[in-house]
């Protein structure tokens, strides 16, 4: 969620502060702040909202320094107001953080004891406070800092910068990802590579636990014992890099855009040299003996799990167990030593995903990440990290990442089928072609761009919208009604087609927009015939179908956007792209922040 910037620099700070934060905007937020010291004096300025009316303040409040942390918030303690904005400050220490600390309340009650008194309602204040209070008592700001640490409970990103100190910073990490990066004489922390990739190309990601004392040297870093260790340093790539619109007018519209691409770099690092099977570059997965996989995530990647839900079931035979994260993480379910658990997650950083892979490490066969951040806690930490390959996404709202997560899981579920003997070599070569040939049908669907966004027009007038459809296409209309409410604000649901008459049907007038997502399928007629019930009680259909399904049933519907013909498996990808497309122009035409919805984030660090 929140984005930490540190800088040990030959330059001044505070514009380069600025402009790294603005690489971290995609992870949402509400308030801006920077401090800074100059000639031993810390300073720090804040701004409510957007980080232009950060630069604005500024410009008339400048702020000198080598040396600053600046912080991009997402309020959870606290209104976003200036008081509660990043970095905190008590005495001669500033702090910045992302996480929770679930124990603020009581260390809070100890010092106000002591009389130290508080000034706003968030939970960071009292690290700051707790710090200072150490110090007070003469302990060096290194000890002072780690003794704050020892006694915080929950999740924490933290960087600490001192009053007289400009070739020190403090960096910690608990649940919530940091990365040291290495200059020339210089020193940066970030919350991920993005936000360091123009200042350097070597960073170190601090391990859980771990405690950096940063200088122009170097780091030393000390593990959760307190013990010193060494942790590689690594290159960050050229796709880490490029973080522009590339001529769009908002990243979502560019990330839309790249899926054909990426989705057949993806193809191509999953296929063998010859090109007709997929497989498992480097490691090997068995799904022989397994007798159930588990696929856990939150959000979009859930949707994408549920997807594959019919994959695995319907062409390996393999039982598939869905749960959100945030449930399977207090559920505690029991969990068979024959069975793979998968977490799939954009950023590898999701804290809820992160935990349930933590519960399952010693209860499964195999833990196995689907991740896009290769470099994540996530990643890191299963046994197996499969690359999702769609490159930096920065829009909230998830789109090329996934149906690069349904084109891994796809493959996933390919493998499964031919080790356990359900999937000949004639049906497997059918599927590969069919999945090489996908970024050519992402092409065409893209090309309806047009007609899409003429029906957003009037679909932006609606208060409320619902999308129906049947098996696997049901999960697409759940990720179609979540796109929809999160970047436009109207609120939408998703339906499997069977369920219309067990309830909301009861919504329908000439007011309510019905998106139904039905290719021409062995389930299309049982769509259509929940279609029509629709249209019956004059509801407005907006039917997304090939060019076979319109022809049989367009009549009478409000609009049809026609998809190219695909091989039945693969239609959820291919759908996902009018989804996306119908919840983009319906938001730019309402004049919403795209890219950063409000109340969003990219990432959620925290629960």
């Amino acid at each position: 969620m929140c984005g930490i910037v540190g800088i040990l620099g030959d330059h001044e700070a505070a514009p380069i502060l600025v402009d790294a934060l603005k690489r971290l905007e995609y992870r949402g937020y509400d308030s801006a702040g920077i401090a800074t010291v100059y000639e031993g004096r810390l300073e720090r300025r804040r701004a409510v909202g957007k980080l232009v009316n950060l630069s604005d303040k500024l410009v008339h409040e400048p702020l000198r320094g080598r040396a600053g942390i600046g912080h991009t918030r997402w309020a959870t303690h606290g209104a976003p107001n200036t008081q509660n904005a990043h970095p905190h400050r008590a005495g001669d220490v500033a702090v910045v953080h992302n996480g929770i600390i679930e124990n603020y309340r009581s260390l809070r009650d100890q010092l106000s004891a002591e009389g130290i008194q508080f000034d706003t309602e968030t939970d960071t204040e009292t690290v700051a406070k707790l710090c200072m209070s150490f110090l007070m008592q003469g302990l060096p700001h290194e000890e002072a800092a780690r003794k704050t640490v020892s006694l915080l409970e929950g999740a924490y990103a933290l960087c600490f910068l001192f009053d007289g100190q400009e070739d020190l910073l403090i960096a910690t990490r608990k649940g919530s990802p940091l990365a040291i990066g290495h200059g020339d004489g210089e020193m940066f922390v970030g919350s991920d590579a993005l936000a360091l990739a123009p200042m350097t190309q070597q960073v170190t990601y601090l391990e859980e636990g771990d405690f950096a004392i940063v200088t122009r040297a170097g780091v030393e870093i000390t593990d959760s014992q307190g013990t010193q260790v060494n942790r590689e340093m690594r290159a960050i790539t050229t796709a880490e890099m490029n973080t522009d619109k590339g001529g769009f007018k908002h990243f979502m519209a560019k990330e839309i855009a790249e899926q054909p691409a990426v989705l057949a770099d993806a193809v191509k690092h999953y296929l063998n040299n010859a090109g007709d099977q997929i497989e498992i570059p480097d490691m090997e997965l068995d799904f022989t003996g397994v007798d159930k996989i588990t696929m856990v995530a939150c959000g979009t990647a859930y949707l994408a799990c549920n997807v594959a839900k019919y994959w695995f079931e319907q062409i390996a035979r393999l039982p598939v167990e869905l749960d959100v994260a945030s449930e399977f993480r207090y559920r505690e379910p029991p969990m068979s030593d024959k069975s793979f658990a998968f977490f799939v997650s954009q950023s590898g950083e999701t804290a809820d995903t992160l935990a349930a892979l933590r519960y399952c490490t010693q209860n499964v066969a195999k833990t196995v990440a689907i991740v896009n951040v290769a470099e994540s806690s996530i990643s890191r930490e299963a046994e197996v990290s499969l690359p999702i390959l769609a490159g930096v996404e920065i829009g909230v709202a998830s789109t090329k990442a996934f149906t690069c997560q349904l084109t891994v899981l796809a493959g996933l579920a390919i493998i499964a089928a031919r080790q356990r003997g359900h999937l000949d070599a004639e049906s497997e070569a059918e599927i590969v072609r069919a999945l090489t040939g996908l970024p050519g049908l992402l092409n065409h669907a893209l090309a309806q761009e047009e007609a899409i966004k003429t029906t957003c027009i009037e679909l932006s007038n609606s208060r409320d919208a619902l999308f129906l459809g049947r098996g696997q296409m049901y999960p697409l209309a759940l990720e179609g009604a979540l796109k929809l409410k999160e970047i436009s604000y109207i609120h939408a649901e998703g339906y499997a087609s069977g369920e219309l008459k067990h309830g909301p049907i009861a919504l329908i007038d000439e007011n309510m927009p019905v998106i139904v997502l039905a290719p021409k399928d062995v389930l299309f007629d049982k769509t259509i015939s929940n279609m029509q019930e629709v249209m019956a009680r004059g509801g407005k259909v907006l039917l997304i179908t090939d060019a076979e399904g319109a022809k049989a049933a367009s009549e009478g519907v409000w609009h049809t956007i026609t998809m190219p013909t695909v091989h039945p498996m693969l239609a959820p990808i291919l759908y996902a792209i009018p989804a996306q497309l119908l919840a983009y122009h319906t938001a730019v035409h309402k004049g919403t922040d795209v890219d950063q919805p409000r109340n969003l984030a990219k990432s959620v660090t925290v629960e």
